[in-house]
């Protein structure tokens, strides 16, 4: 595997960010979700600042900007933007993380020493494969480790470097945006697009060394709301109505080897329970409704509102309430009219001596709404992998290859306008 043609400190940047606890939470109201995101965002803007960029900026929602000048004069050259988050999964710990570089990979499963029920099995992991001589950064076993984003903000900070460095590089102005609480959904809540200034864009969040992906689910969130009637339990013949019950009947409705996340995979959706909370008096069940195809959505609401339906029909005195709030589109439905954005990448990697991978998201992205809001964004390889886990690890090759991917990326837009 050919070893990237640039040096950048990418990696000591990525190993000094996870030391920083970002975690964000899905319960908070404020926004960015959880105060400690600020101390990284903050220190980012620092960070910029020294390398160069003066108008490096943090707005009151945490979002961290700045530009890159152009090295050509050429106003035909587009302004285009790299794009990572800062914040962590709120389903693991990211406190008090414990880099470890693991050298000289040579395919042996990776015990992390801090908790040794904790290994990363190269048979469970087969892009282990490819990393053989390579150096592959874990946690130590008990926290995730964060390259979920912070590889992609090391990565971006790192060819600002590189590109700041070297002058006689094309390119025309780039712009860098840091986010907040991508983990709970909320990334581009307050994200003003015509601030930001590019016309397009770019996500650096993604798994795979060589991958684009521009499709994702498209996704709604529906919340099935069942009423009972609560009373004394010693006097309730023929009066109580118990909504627990009337839930859990209607969840063994739902299909068992179809629909489901669990049996599903490639292109196929899925409806997904995951939080149900109540009592006796109410119940509401919320789930995840994800299609590649937006009418898919609406198949599938109506496949279980035709199920709560026929499960209160059996339940004399019970009701049914139903919300559905869109989540995110498809972003290949805003991507396929604008072609050059995709293979502008695709050259890139090519030009990094990477094979290009295409695949869809079984998920979204922040760039899936910022599509919508007007700014096309694709998600490029950070070197991920086993997000939202203690068994996430990164290659350090992988990283650097995808700084040359951000530096190519930037010449073949200049050549290419």
């Amino acid at each position: 595997m050919a070893a990237s043609s640039i040096k950048t400190s990418c990696v000591e940047r990525f190993l000094r960010y996870v030391t920083f606890d970002t975690q964000s939470d899905e319960e908070s109201s404020t926004y960015p979700s959880t105060e400690k995101q600020w101390v990284l965002l903050r220190r980012l803007v620092e960070e910029l600042r020294e390398l160069g960029l003066d108008d490096a900026a943090i707005d009151e929602h945490g979002y961290v900007m700045a530009t890159i000048p152009a090295t050509i004069d050429n106003a035909n050259v587009p302004v285009i933007g790299f794009i990572a988050h800062v914040d962590t999964s709120p389903e693991m710990s990211g406190a008090d993380v414990k880099a470890l570089i693991h050298e000289n990979y040579q395919g042996e499963d990776l015990v992390l020493p801090d908790d040794p029920s904790q290994v990363i099995r190269r048979s469970e992991n087969p892009h282990l494969d490819e990393q053989i001589g390579n150096d592959i950064i874990t946690a130590s076993g008990t926290t995730l480790l964060g390259a979920d984003n912070k590889a992609g903000v090391a990565e971006i900070v790192a060819a600002a470097e590189y590109l700041l460095a070297h002058p006689e590089i094309p390119h025309g102005p780039i712009r860098i945006g840091f986010t907040p609480d991508e983990e709970v959904g909320r990334g581009t809540e307050h994200f003003d697009v015509e601030k930001f200034g590019a016309k397009y864009a770019y996500t650096v969040d993604g798994e795979t060394l060589g991958e684009i992906e521009m499709e994702t689910f498209s996704a709604d969130s529906m919340t099935v709301v069942f009423q009972g009637f609560n009373t004394h339990p010693g006097y309730a013949k023929d009066k109580l109505v118990n909504a627990i019950k009337v839930a859990a009947d209607f969840l063994e409705r739902l299909p068992k080897d179809t629909l489901s996340p669990e049996t599903t995979d490639g292109y196929d959706g899925y409806v997904h329970p995951y939080v149900v909370q109540g009592g006796t008096d109410k119940m509401s069940v919320k789930f995840l409704i994800r299609d590649f195809k937006t009418p898919g959505l609406k198949e599938k609401e109506a496949r279980v509102e035709k199920l709560a339906h026929e499960t209160v029909a059996d339940y004399p005195k019970s009701s049914v309430e139903i919300e559905i709030e869109e989540s995110y589109r498809n972003m290949k439905e805003v991507l396929e009219g604008h072609p050059e954005v995709i293979e502008n990448a695709r050259e890139a990697i090519r030009r990094a001596g990477l094979e290009v991978r295409m695949h869809p998201i079984r998920g979204g992205t922040d760039g899936s709404r910022l599509c919508f809001m007007g700014l096309p964004t694709p998600n490029l390889f950070a070197g991920e992998h086993n997000f939202h886990s203690r068994l996430e690890w990164i290659s350090t090759h992988d990283m650097h290859k995808a700084v040359e991917v951000i530096v190519n990326l930037c010449q073949v837009w200049a050549e290419e306008s």
